[in-house]
């Protein structure tokens, strides 16, 4: 596989490992959201000064208002902060 199918691979497989957790198989609930951020992406919630800005965040990612983020919404995250690690990194 080239290196963009393995990361796509691996986003799915993340995904999926998490949605597997609780409630439906193919979204994440709040609590695996927490999880799935505190075990993968640790920096970014540890970066939060106030607990209640993220939640504010977790809220955000649910575009659709159905208390839950499917695979779509979790892309909009990974993409979000991609472009944002990106432009920084160029910056510098």
């Amino acid at each position: 596989m080239t290196q963009l199918e393995t990361a796509m691979a691996i986003l799915m497989k993340v995904f999926d490992t998490y949605a597997a957790g609780e409630g439906k198989k193919d979204t994440l609930t709040n609590g695996e959201v927490k999880t799935l951020l505190e075990k993968e992406l640790p920096g970014l919630l540890k970066g939060a000064k106030n607990p209640g800005d993220v939640d504010k965040f977790l809220k955000g990612l649910d575009m659709n208002g159905d208390a839950e983020v499917d695979f779509d919404e979790f892309m909009v995250l990974v993409t979000a902060l991609t472009c944002m690690c990106h432009n920084r990194c160029s910056k510098k």
